[in-house]
C-alpha cells in the first residue's frame, strides 16, 4: 500500500550519503580509504580483557578512559576532548549545536559529501565556495558573513592539504564564526590545527579511529576544542543519547591511542606506499593532486574515468568514482598494501598501456 500524499507532505526528506560498496566477495579493496593493517596489538589485548558479564552494564557515559587518553596524548585538558560513534557521529552533533544561525555556512563545492546531507538535513541554510582550478580551497571566499565554516584537511576526495598559516588565516576573518577543521586523514599529511585550539576560542578540530588507526569497524571519533565547545557538544548529546560508545569501542580505543609507536610504523608504511603508488601511476600516464592523505585523486587524460572504474570492478578491484560533472574524470583510489597496489598496477598496464 502506498503511504498516501497527506502524510508524505510531513515527513522530512533528503538527498542521503552514498557510502562506498562493501563487497562481500573476496575483491581488492581500495574503494573506501580504510586502513590495510591491523589495529595496534594492544587492541586485541583489550578486547581479551573485557569481561562478556559487563555487557549487561550501560558504558561509562562520560566516556573517561578514552578521554583520558585521548587528552594526555594531544597533551590538553580532559574537558577539551569529546567523543562520539566515529567522526561522522561527531561532526553531525557539531552541525546540530553550532549552526544555528539563520546565515549560511561556508564549505568547499568539492570536499566531504556528507556537509551537504547534515546541512539539508538540520535545515542549515549553506554555501559553497568553488575550488580553483587546481582543487584547492580560496581562502579569500571565507572572508564573507557567515553562519559557520567547516572544511577537511586534507580536502576529500581531493586529497589536498593546507599548512597551518592558511588556517590561521580563514580563522582570524571569521573570530565570531565556529570553523570546523576536519581531519580525518591529518596522519598522512602534517601538523594540525589542534596546535590552535588554546589561540581560538571558536575553532574545533575532528579527527577519526578510521583511517591511521586501522579502527573504521570500531566506529570511533573524536573533538578537540576549548572546554566551553566542548561542554555545548555533550549537552547536545547527553539530550537524546548519554550511552554512545560501547565498553569495548572505550577499551579498546585507549588502547590504540597509547601505542604510538604502532601508529607511527603504519603511517610510514602507507605513505611509503603511496609515494610509489604516485611514481607507478605517473609512468602510466596518470595525472594526479599531491596526495597528502591515505588516498590518490587520479585522472588518465585518454580513458574515461567511469568507464575505468566498472573495469576495476569486473577485475574485482574497487575504487570509487563520482558521477559529478566538476570530478567524473578522477578515480579516487586507498592506498593498500603493497601486494595489493601490485595488482592495481598489473591490471592498468594492460589495460593504459
Amino acid at each position: 500500500m502506498a503511504v498516501r500524499a497527506e502524510i508524505l507532505k510531513n515527513i522530512r526528506s533528503v538527498d542521503p550519503y552514498v557510502p562506498g560498496e562493501q563487497p562481500q566477495e573476496k575483491v581488492v579493496k581500495l574503494n573506501t580509504n580504510e586502513n590495510p593493517y591491523p589495529p595496534s596489538p594492544g587492541v586485541q589485548e583489550a578486547l581479551d580483557s573485557l569481561d562478556p558479564a559487563d555487557f549487561r552494564l550501560y558504558p561509562d557515559p562520560s566516556s573517561s578512559v578514552l578521554v583520558k587518553a585521548l587528552a594526555e596524548n594531544y597533551g590538553v585538558n580532559e574537558d577539551q576532548v569529546f567523543v562520539g560513534v566515529g567522526s561522522d557521529d561527531v561532526l553531525s552533533l557539531c552541525f546540530l549545536t553550532f549552526f544555528n544561525s539563520e546565515k549560511p555556512i561556508l564549505f568547499p563545492d568539492i570536499t566531504y559529501s556528507f556537509y551537504k546531507v547534515w546541512a539539508e538535513l538540520y535545515r542549515i541554510p549553506y554555501e559553497c565556495p568553488e575550488l580553483d582550478k587546481d582543487f584547492r580551497i580560496v581562502g579569500a571566499d571565507y572572508y564573507r558573513e557567515n553562519g559557520g565554516i567547516i572544511f577537511p584537511n586534507p580536502n576529500a576526495p581531493t586529497a589536498i592539504y593546507e599548512e597551518l598559516d592558511f588556517i590561521e588565516d580563514i580563522l582570524e576573518h571569521n573570530r565570531d564564526s565556529i570553523v570546523i577543521v576536519d581531519e580525518a586523514y591529518i596522519d598522512f599529511a602534517g601538523r594540525s590545527a589542534i596546535e590552535l585550539i588554546g589561540k581560538y576560542d571558536n575553532l574545533i578540530v575532528t579527527q577519526t579511529f578510521s583511517k591511521a588507526r586501522s579502527m573504521a569497524g570500531m566506529r570511533i571519533g573524536y573533538a578537540v576544542s576549548n572546554p566551553d565547545l566542548i561542554r555545548c557538544l555533550n549537552d547536545v548529546k547527553y539530550s537524546f543519547n548519554s550511552y554512545t560508545m560501547s565498553r569495548a569501542a572505550l577499551a579498546c580505543g585507549a588502547a590504540a591511542v597509547k601505542d604510538v609507536e604502532y601508529l607511527e610504523e603504519t603511517v610510514r608504511k602507507i605513505k611509503e606506499t603511496r609515494e610509489r603508488t604516485k611514481k607507478e601511476l605517473a609512468q602510466l600516464g596518470f595525472e594526479f593532486t599531491d596526495s597528502k592523505a591515505n588516498f590518490l585523486f587520479a585522472r588518465h587524460p585518454r580513458y574515461d574515468a567511469g568507464k575505468l572504474f566498472e573495469e576495476l570492478k569486473e577485475a574485482h578491484i574497487y575504487v570509487r568514482h563520482w558521477n559529478d560533472e566538476k570530478i567524473r574524470d578522477y578515480l579516487r583510489i586507498t592506498i593498500g598494501t603493497d601486494e595489493e597496489m601490485d595488482v592495481l598496477f598489473d591490471y592498468l598496464r594492460k589495460r593504459v598501456c
